[in-house]
């Protein structure tokens, strides 16, 4: 592996908040296996994020609008139209029911929405959904059920382990990048060929 790479010492656990987690092929938990996790938040109290690249095969967003009673319509097409017929994600093994919804900043609902980071905006109000039915919801989106979580030090511990490794979140990243190829993608940007990595390391 390159040398670049290194273990997250704790100090820097506070700045991982709109970082990418990327799972490295040793990730006993087969839900992660290559996934890749935008972090929305990481505190004392444990952190929370959606993974990004693995869509449900049997779900797109036309019928999980279909099954929320939210009529897509065709009058006033425009902003996040070509969204309205993508993919739902797996976000992560918690409330699997539970939506979830990154995306760019030119969509921001007071109640439900929460910057995150430059470029990137979560929302959990139905109401993102109901604007991207109409047409008019952000340009750029991520639509997910479910998340992932842990408990207090232990995302921590998983990277200390070697479990995962970070890469800033860029809007480029989670938005321009197709879901396959964007575990590869992500460890390109810390310059580590996914080829060179060992299942059964996960060592920096």
């Amino acid at each position: 592996m390159h040398a670049n790479v290194r273990a997250t010492t704790r100090t820097d656990m506070t700045q991982l908040i709109g970082k990418l987690l990327i799972a490295m092929p040793s990730m006993p938990d087969p839900r992660f296996a290559h996934s890749v996790v935008f972090l929305c938040a990481h505190s004392e109290s444990g952190a929370m994020g959606v993974i990004i690249n693995k869509p449900l095969p049997d779900l797109n967003l036309i019928k999980l609008m279909e099954h929320l009673n939210i009529e897509a319509t065709e009058a006033g097409r425009g902003l996040g139209s070509d969204a309205v017929d993508g993919p739902v994600h797996f976000g992560g093994p918690v409330e699997t029911s539970r939506g979830f919804v990154l995306h760019s900043p030119d969509f921001f609902n007071a109640e439900g929405s929460l910057q995150v980071s430059d470029g990137i905006v979560l929302s959990t109000s139905v109401e993102v959904l109901a604007e991207m039915a109409r047409g008019q919801g952000p340009a750029q989106s991520i639509v997910a059920l479910g998340y992932a979580g842990w408990g207090p030090e232990q995302l921590d511990g998983e990277i200390q382990a070697g479990g995962w490794l970070i890469a800033d979140g860029v809007p480029d990243m989670l938005f321009g990048t197709e879901d396959a190829g964007k575990w590869s993608a992500a460890l390109g940007q810390i310059g580590v060929d996914p080829r060179l990595l060992s299942g059964a390391s996960g060592h920096a």
